[in-house]
């Protein structure tokens, strides 16, 4: 230091005698030359981040701030430069023109602005200036627009901006990173831009040099006194082309549904590795002028999530061997009373005050079921059997804790919620069973299912695998697969995935999640919203989602989608098994490629049910010839009293059509390949009893067809 400090001294004084500038030989007295050193800081670059193949997910990209060189005047207001080495003006000598020209090629600015700042600056009597808002950081190709436009007097210092080569791009988890005039650096904002800020900074170096006035750096002056240093790359387990399926298809999820919010999470089974990650409504990184929410859906949002918590309960009960298998229950309703002196929660025949009536999803009444049925139908009357009768409150509260429930999962870098434990009185007990009273996250039902879905083992999530060194990619920093408890027992997690199996099934919950050639394990849930605001449940707001896992013998791959908004009962299923199939071909799993429906398949169409109730038989048979679904008239009358489905619903060649008319002789028809939906329908319609064991599609009936049924008839099917 003592010796450059020696040579610069040097440098200096040979210049006051001789008038010489001692490295680039250029006179001193030339105008063109400045009379300064210039001490100057060069960045050190960000560290990139990228996806698990190592595409680029965010990087630091060279840019170019736009600086105004002005008229010197002397003290009688004469010009006197600065001219270029032609003798031609170098300075802007027409603002109006200048600015107009400026306001036409750049975006959010304004030529009065622009004029403006010019006047000004000219009338201070400054040699240069910049422009301000919209003139810094520009990208190359706006930059080669404005050098086509041959201004005098504007040139381009270069610096830095943050690139996001496809945005939006998890946006919430990613983050974004900008440049902060304050600490003259580009410092992460939001997501894993902010949290991982120390590790992608660089560190800065320092140069000092001899520049001309019009910014050109003069040969051999330039000494370094400290190297920048580069920030670290950050590789994620990501992928990026499953990653742009799922922002594709998230997008549609919002639009076509009016929803509010909407999520996806798509990890690897064994590993915890996330694949892919969406919350939305999102943003574009590269212009994040307006963010919709900075609550990340996945990690951040508590939600009540309905049904998928019932496996859960499930678990519990066969892990503490008190499982009821084979058994049946009274679906449809749930009234029940609770004795504090006992803790015995006990079903009665009418709702009692204070303790309001449970019911399944949408008002359904499956009538007399197995337990087994009940998730594959998602009975919430199911839970509160198994909560009332069989599962211990302390069991069921530590297998909440011991699933992850209620607790962060440390995930690295990653913000997220705990929700909270409600199961203070009978009520919010027995709805914590069926996903209702307590809260959890995306990212908690992640990590608690990989249980399920893995033999008991649970793994923690995580979406940084490692940081590597700027310069050398030397790994400085790995991430791998956690075991974070075994939850329930291996076998128990093999009864499960057998459950969850008939979720899948025709007339159950998931039917339509299915994928034709994919053998998948799943669970549905739909959610009542708990508005903030009002301090209410909505009427019109619910949560809908689907966790599933493919393949069912040896899961490698889980999807959890879902949207908050008011089509929780129509939505398409398409949105999910897209998602499902293009996880699959990332993993290289077979069926991610299959068709719903091959080239032999029969055709299948959908069709709007027509009113045909209080219509003669005449008239049904007439309006039912150009709907290809199968029709079921019950009795003999020639006038209709009562359909299935109901008029202006959605039916499907795979569906049935029940006619009631107003005949007194009613036969048994065959059910044969009915699911237990149409058995329900069926005696619903005509009033009788039924019960049913197994899943699938009718297999066995109790009652020969064709023979009389009456009110006092009771029917037992058998479903495989």
């Amino acid at each position: 230091m003592f010796l450059v400090g020696t040579l610069v001294v040097a440098n200096v004084l040979f210049t006051m005698i001789t008038k010489t500038h001692i490295w680039s030989g250029e006179s001193a007295l030339n105008p063109q030359i400045a009379s300064s050193i210039v001490n100057t800081t060069i960045k050190g670059k960000r560290g990139t981040i990228y996806d698990r193949n190592y595409n680029v997910i965010a990087q630091e990209v060279t840019a170019y701030t736009i600086v105004a060189i002005l008229p010197n005047k002397d003290e009688d207001g004469n010009i006197n430069g600065p001219y270029d080495e032609n003798g031609k003006a170098a300075y802007v000598d027409d603002t109006a023109k200048t600015a107009r020209a400026l306001s036409k090629v750049l975006e959010n600015t304004k030529r009065t602005t622009l004029q403006f700042i010019l006047d000004n600056a000219i009338e201070k009597g400054l040699t240069q200036t910049e422009l301000g808002t919209g003139t810094k950081r520009i990208s190359k190709e706006v930059k080669e627009e404005i050098e086509k436009l041959d201004l005098q007097g504007i040139v381009f210092i270069d610096d830095v901006s943050r690139s996001y080569p496809v945005s939006p791009y998890s946006s919430n988890l990613i983050g974004f990173a900008s440049y902060d005039e304050e600490s003259q650096t580009i410092v992460g904002k939001i997501g894993l831009e902010q949290s991982l800020n120390d590790v992608l900074s660089g560190k800065d170096g320092k140069v000092q040099y001899q520049q001309t006035v019009t910014g050109s750096v003069l040969p051999g002056t330039t000494t370094v006194y400290q190297e920048a240093e580069n920030g670290d790359n950050v590789v994620l387990t990501l992928d990026s082309n499953l990653q742009e399926t799922v922002e594709s298809i998230m997008k549609d999820t919002m639009e076509q549904n009016n929803a509010i919010k909407a999520w996806c999470c798509v990890m690897e089974v064994e590993t915890g590795e996330i694949l892919a990650w969406a919350s939305y409504p999102t943003f574009d990184q590269n212009n994040p002028t307006e963010i919709p929410s900075y609550t990340d859906n996945v990690s951040e949002m508590t939600f009540e999530p309905g049904s998928v918590m019932k496996a859960f309960t499930y678990a519990t009960a066969i892990d503490t061997g008190v499982f009821p298998e084979n058994t049946t229950y009274r679906a449809g309703e749930y009234n029940y009373t609770y004795d504090a002196s006992t803790g015995k929660i006990t079903r009665t025949t009418h709702e009692v005050e204070g303790f309001p009536t449970i019911r399944d999803a949408l008002g359904h009444d499956y009538g007399t079921i197995t337990f087994e049925q009940g998730l594959a139908y998602s009975s919430n009357i199911a839970i509160c059997e198994l909560l009332a009768n069989y599962v211990n409150y302390s069991d069921f509260e530590s297998y909440l804790k011991a699933f992850g429930f209620f607790q962060a999962t440390d995930i690295p870098y990653v913000n997220e919620s705990i929700g909270w434990e409600s199961m203070d009185n009978v009520i919010d007990y027995l709805s914590t069973g069926f996903g209702q009273a307590s809260s959890v996250t995306v990212l908690q039902l992640m990590q608690a299912y990989s249980a399920i879905f893995n033999d008991g083992k649970m793994v923690r999530p995580y979406v940084v695998k490692q940081i590597e060194d700027g310069d050398n990619g030397e790994v400085l920093e790995k991430y791998s697969t956690e075991i974070t408890g075994t939850p329930i027992s291996e076998e128990t997690a093999s009864k499960m995935k057998d459950l969850m199996k008939n979720v899948l099934s025709e007339g159950a919950s998931g039917e339509r999640f299915a994928i034709d050639g994919v053998d998948m394990i799943a669970k549905t849930g739909t959610g009542e919203y708990y508005d903030e605001e009002t301090g209410k449940y909505s009427t019109s707001i619910y949560s809908s989602s689907v966790m599933a896992a493919a393949p069912y013998d040896d899961p490698k791959i889980m999807v959890y989608w879902g949207m908050l908004g008011p089509n929780y009962v129509n939505y398409s299923a398409s949105y999910f098994q897209s998602i499902m199939q293009a996880a699959l071909i990332a993993e290289g799993i077979s069926g991610g490629d299959t068709e719903k429906k091959d080239d032999t398949s029969e055709s299948w169409n959908s069709y709007t049910m027509p009113l045909l109730k209080n219509h003669t038989d005449s008239y049904v048979k007439n309006k039912l010839e150009s709907i290809q679904v199968p029709c079921v008239y019950i009795g003999d009358g020639s006038h209709i009293v009562n359909q299935y489905p109901e008029s202006g619903t959605l039916v499907t060649s795979n569906d049935h059509i029940f006619i009631l008319t107003d005949g007194q002789n009613i036969t048994m028809p065959d059910m044969s390949g009915w699911t237990y939906k149409d058995v329900k329908v069926f005696c619903d319609l005509v009033g009788i009893s039924y019960s049913s064991s197994g899943q699938g599609k009718v297999s066995e009936q109790s009652v020969a067809v064709g023979e009389t049924i009456d009110s006092k008839t009771k029917i037992v099917v058998k479903l495989e």
